[in-house]
């Protein structure tokens, strides 16, 4: 059994920021922090005051975190970024809202006081009296994680004890964020005993005032009746947030809290679900559990909903099946042939994920060299006589000024040579789509044709509805949302951008007369849209070809695309220090990694030169900022061929791509029983950790490994348990609604399905049997 907790984050916009620029603009970005660790940066948007972001994460992460806080920045070249606000949450706010906190929020102020982070190793007591004296005992042993005040990256802390208006402080230990003190501090009680013992942690500083670092209050009273308190405590803010006149931030936040049991224990929902998918329509009884969620599934819910069907039958091998029983139960409803499947109802949204999680190598491989041309040659491309300014047309030669006409014929030269580009491409790439996805849009194609005999023209549409509505042109519109790109396009590239989605669309329509009643001056571009139809329903026959032509077409298709078994690979500079392990002998300070389900491999170039077992790893962690003069350094902590334990450190180019290594690590190495539970996050130099000063260079670390946050990936290895369960907490709420559709039926053996005690999360309330009696369940 596994406890875990997931935090969905989307960072949607933000309004009415401030001008931090000497232009009157600001170019911002968002960082969000867990427990003041960050884990995610958003891609900056440039001069606005109003950015829009739609970034989407999902964070792993362990039950006892206590806050989640986004930060506003404005990006600066030439100096440090400057801090607009910040939105904090805590969990216990995202408890209150199960469904997930979402609106505007309003940027608070930074203040210093209020960036703490951290714990304290205290034990206070009262002991019985000496000497007729009643004491209070304070003994300081050590800190963790402190913030970091100084430019070196580390503080000097030094501990502050303040009772009955009587103060007492430590020692100052020199550049360290994990300090020990182990120093004991004594308070005679005042009679009456006083209220409160404050426990305040410093940093000093030889020029200037001392930076507060955190608190933990402790009441007196309390500590009498108890006699002694002892244990880590996180560190409190000095003072209370408030808010400011900074703009604000839209969000959405969703904490899930799940025990996921091990997999038997969800065996039966599993062969529920499977069962009545292979049956499909034809054999079934009255109750049929996928049509109960296709009907009852709300919209706030369906996209979970459907991505978790989806894991999950991709797991059992039975993805095709059920997207065709879906495509079935949607084909049965009244429906017209021009609007089939544009609805958000689960069959459509079952589809449109099973299209980014199984395709999305697919999608890179066609899209990619065409995108990178548009965000390189910033070409400008306007169509709309109605978007065109002055300042935008330029000159064609010294000394004329291009006319309106010159515009947009040049405008539309580009389009269409990047409409062209990229048909070829899609066209192209038939062998190179994953067969599972040929198999599926195979088996939609005979369906639709089935249902709408005099309009054979509907099958070919029900294919591009998905392919290009909902997958090609939402990637061409934002190509950062589907990591085609690391940033967001400028204002000329993302009109251009928006513009190529708009002709793929309609050419995904297969049809011209929207697109001239709409948009009258997309008139330019007609032949080329009529050309790229003709393109798109041949790509479409040979997509839903054969199996046999598949087949065929094995060989050719792998072309494309690196290899499935990839987990991450890039280039990472290695930081030389004393060791021994196959990586530290290395002579190239930049190699390229390959990590993979067996190991992580890594050479000058693409090639392996030098292999790390999985099973040798034993953590992978960040490192300290003062270590190596870089907050981009992670280490992994392995062990060589003689079974000593050594440490690599490697940086990475950005803080994301810090974290999607140490989440892509981490994920494949946790079935390794050996992963290490504490870890230094400093570096062995001379005869001394620099984070916490010990001595003892194999000894425990100064601080909690992290090996149970991680970001969601479309590459994620699948998850059944995880997935039934998400479905088995779906189904629970949906019992009121269960016994209103089973309601005057008769005896249904096909849920008589039966998920026994032992079987049941805790953190739900299941009820004891899924009985063929409505009144049972």
């Amino acid at each position: 059994m596994a406890r875990r907790s997931a935090l969905s984050i989307r960072i949607v916009e933000g309004r009415n920021l401030p001008a931090k620029d000497i232009m009157g603009s600001s170019d911002p970005y968002c960082i969000v922090k867990i427990d003041d660790e960050t884990i995610i940066r958003t891609a900056t948007v440039w001069k606005t005051l109003s950015p829009f972001w739609g970034e989407e994460y999902e964070v792993h992460l362990q039950p006892t975190f206590h806050s989640v806080s986004i930060y506003v920045m404005d990006e600066d070249a030439l100096s440090h970024d400057d801090v607009i606000g910040k939105v904090c949450i805590t969990r216990d706010m995202l408890v209150e809202h199960p469904k997930g906190f979402s609106g505007w929020v309003s940027l608070s102020e930074v203040d210093p006081d209020e960036e703490v982070q951290g714990e304290i190793h205290l034990q206070v007591e009262v002991p019985g009296s000496q000497d007729s004296r009643r004491v209070l005992c304070c003994t300081v042993l050590e800190a963790r994680d402190l913030a970091r005040k100084d430019r070196n990256g580390a503080s000097d802390p030094f501990v502050r004890l303040r009772y009955n208006g009587k103060v007492q402080e430590s020692t100052v230990v020199k550049k360290s964020c994990y300090p020990r003190w182990n120093e004991t501090f004594e308070f005679e009680l005042a009679e009456p005993a006083g209220e409160k013992l404050c426990v305040e942690v410093w940093d000093w500083d030889l020029v200037g005032r001392n930076d507060f670092l955190g608190k933990v209050v402790f009441s007196v009273p309390g500590l009498e009746a108890a006699g002694q308190e002892e244990g880590w405590f996180r560190l409190q803010p000095d003072k209370s947030k408030h808010q400011g006149s900074l703009g604000s931030l839209q969000l959405q936040v969703r904490l899930r809290d799940e025990t996921v049991l091990p997999s038997h224990c969800y065996q039966p929902l599993v062969q529920l679900l499977c069962q009545e998918v292979k049956s499909g329509r034809q054999v079934r009884g009255p109750f049929h559990l996928v049509t109960l969620l296709d009907e009852t599934t709300t919209a706030e819910c369906r996209q979970e909903v459907a991505i978790s069907l989806v894991r999950l039958f991709l797991g059992q091998g039975l993805v095709k099946e059920f997207l065709d029983l879906l495509f079935e139960l949607e084909l049965a409803k009244p429906c017209e042939p021009n609007t089939l499947f544009r609805s958000n109802s689960l069959a459509s949204k079952s589809m449109e994920s099973f299209l980014k999680v199984t395709g999305m190598l697919y999608l890179h491989a066609v899209l990619g060299p065409t995108i990178t041309r548009v965000f390189e040659e910033k070409k400008y491309v306007e169509l709309d006589p109605g978007k065109i300014e002055v300042k935008d047309v330029g000159c064609s030669g010294l000394h004329r000024v291009q006319t309106e006409g010159e515009v947009i014929e040049q405008g539309r030269q580009h389009l269409q040579s990047y409409l062209g580009e990229l048909l070829d491409a899609i066209v192209k790439s038939a062998p190179a789509c994953p067969p599972v996805i040929r198999a599926a849009f195979r088996q939609l194609f005979l369906r639709v044709g089935e249902r709408f005999p005099q309009h054979q023209h509907a099958k070919f549409v029900a294919i591009t509805s998905f392919l290009c509505l909902r997958f090609f042109s939402p990637a061409i519109m934002t190509p950062k949302l589907f990591h085609l790109r690391e940033t967001h396009a400028d204002a000329r590239t993302s009109r251009t951008l928006l513009l190529l989605a708009k002709a793929v669309q309609i050419v995904g329509n297969m049809e011209l007369v929207a697109g001239r009643a709409k948009e009258a001056w997309l008139a330019p571009l007609l032949p080329a849209l009529q050309q790229g139809i003709a393109q798109m329903k041949d790509f479409i026959a040979r997509l839903v070809g054969t199996e046999e032509e598949e087949e065929e077409e094995e060989g050719e298709g792998q072309l494309l695309g690196p290899p499935a078994v990839v987990v991450k690979e890039g280039l990472l500079f290695v930081l030389k220090t004393r060791g021994k392990g196959p990586l530290l002998a290395a002579t190239a300070k930049k190699l390229h990694f390959c990590l993979t389900g067996e190991a992580l491999s890594f050479g000058k170039s693409p090639g392996r030169s030098g292999t790390i077992a999985l099973a040798d790893i034993l953590a992978a962690e960040k490192v300290e900022e003062k270590s190596f003069g870089s907050s981009y350094v992670m280490q992994v902590v392995y062990l060589d061929a003689g079974g000593q334990q050594e440490t690599a450190y490697l940086q990475c180019k950005c803080v994301n791509d810090l974290n999607q290594w140490l989440s892509a690590l981490r994920k494949v190495c946790v079935n390794n029983p050996r992963v290490l539970r504490t870890y230094h996050p400093g570096v062995f130099r001379g005869d001394k950790w620099s984070c916490c000063h010990q001595r003892q260079r194999t000894g425990l670390g100064c601080d909690r490994t992290r090996h149970g946050v991680t970001l969601q990936d479309w590459t994620d290895p699948l998850d059944p348990a995880a997935e039934a369960q998400r479905l088995f907490h779906h189904l629970q709420g949906l019992r009121g609604t269960l016994r209103c559709y089973l309601r005057g039926t008769r005896s249904h053996t096909h849920w008589n399905t039966k998920l026994s005690s032992e079987s049941r999360p805790p953190l739900i309330t299941a009820p004891r049997k899924l009985s063929p009696t409505p009144s049972r369940i």
